[in-house]
């Protein structure tokens, strides 16, 4: 596994638009203060052409010119860490434009983003094994202040905090807007952690650990990789089989149905076959309920047939705030009493 060089001061963070671009509001005007944040802390910044586009379905613009973009700044020397700036729906497409054997030969570098860049953050370390980041697209970063998760995510950019923790609340209603397009995390919910092993409930006062090589994201993202020609996964599991995975799923457009589904879908392609633990976002779909399944039986229903800890309801994804995490690295998870912590650490 190979790693980028982490952000110094005064080095550039190219931005992207592989997926949906900074158009309209809260959007723009979110990214813009984005960018006046990073300048503030010394960083230059360079915005690649599609950033500002809205001519594309589900992305920013044409798939072939969002695949060129995203080669091009992985390409630059002038560019230090590259970031996106949206989530959207069919990133999906850029993935035939993509150059990864180029970016496989060039010496790594970090690529952010989450939800639809899942396309990359996961194909990243399974075809190139180069390491990505799964954190906050750079409109996040336009929140005025910032949360603590949002600090913890360019700490990781900076290679200053590798180790992440979840946090004391979440987001169930945002207060952002094309009026309050600044507006932090609404954290009002407490965070509250659940454990399965065997499929069954784990009483939370008993210590959990795990460790393996860390890869997930959207759920949604990751069904639609599945036995297409970018599913590296029987190779990387392996290449990695020594040490195992650890597995981070969140999903967004998903219902219980669908996160079944899509769960028994990866686990009959085998992608599950080296599983140390789970790690579960809250799904964006949070408490929804079928006739006869809810968030969690959708879950443990199938990967509990693997006899290894699940912990749901984790800080990942897209009910903030959420923690930032390195895509192929190799990882401590250890639980106790509703505290989580993975340490990451960049091996070979």
């Amino acid at each position: 596994m190979r790693y980028g060089k982490f952000l110094k001061k005064h080095g550039t963070i190219g931005f992207v638009a592989p997926s949906y671009g900074a158009c309209g509001e809260p959007y723009a005007s979110a990214f813009d203060k984005a960018l006046e944040k990073f300048m503030a802390l010394e960083y230059d910044v360079k915005v690649g052409p599609n950033c500002r586009k809205n001519d594309g379905i589900g992305i920013s613009t044409k798939p072939e010119d969002c695949g060129a973009e995203v080669n091009a700044a992985m390409a630059d020397p002038d560019i230090d860490v590259v970031m996106s700036v949206a989530g959207g729906e069919l990133m999906c497409e850029i993935l035939a434009y993509m150059d990864f054997w180029n970016i496989a030969a060039r010496e790594p570098k970090w690529y952010m983003g989450f939800s639809d860049n899942t396309n990359l953050t996961f194909l990243l370390p399974t075809l190139c094994d180069t390491a990505a980041i799964y954190g906050p697209n750079a409109g996040s970063f336009g929140q005025d202040p910032w949360h603590e998760s949002i600090k913890d995510a360019l700490k990781v950019l900076t290679g200053e905090k590798l180790t992440a923790h979840n946090y004391a609340k979440w987001e169930k209603e945002s207060l952002k807007t094309a009026e309050n397009p600044y507006a932090t995390i609404n954290d009002t919910e407490p965070v509250i952690m659940k454990v399965y092993e065997k499929g069954a409930y784990k009483d939370p006062f008993k210590k959990t650990s795990f460790s393996g090589r860390l890869l997930g994201g959207c759920l949604d993202v990751l069904t639609n990789i599945v036995g297409t020609k970018y599913d590296g996964m029987a190779a990387f599991n392996k290449r990695y089989e020594s040490d195992g995975i650890v597995w981070f799923l969140e999903s967004c457009d998903l219902n219980p149905y669908d996160v079944r589904r899509a769960l028994w879908h990866l686990h009959s392609a085998g992608w599950f076959n080296t599983a140390k633990g789970f790690l579960i976002g809250r799904p964006l779909h949070y408490g929804e309920e079928m006739p006869d399944l809810d968030m969690y039986e959708a879950v443990t229903g199938i990967l509990g047939r693997y006899n290894v800890p699940i912990i749901m309801d984790c800080d990942i994804g897209h009910n903030s705030p959420m923690m930032t995490l390195i895509t192929g690295c190799k990882a401590g998870v250890n639980f106790l009493e509703n505290e989580l912590s993975i340490t990451q650490h960049l091996e070979e």
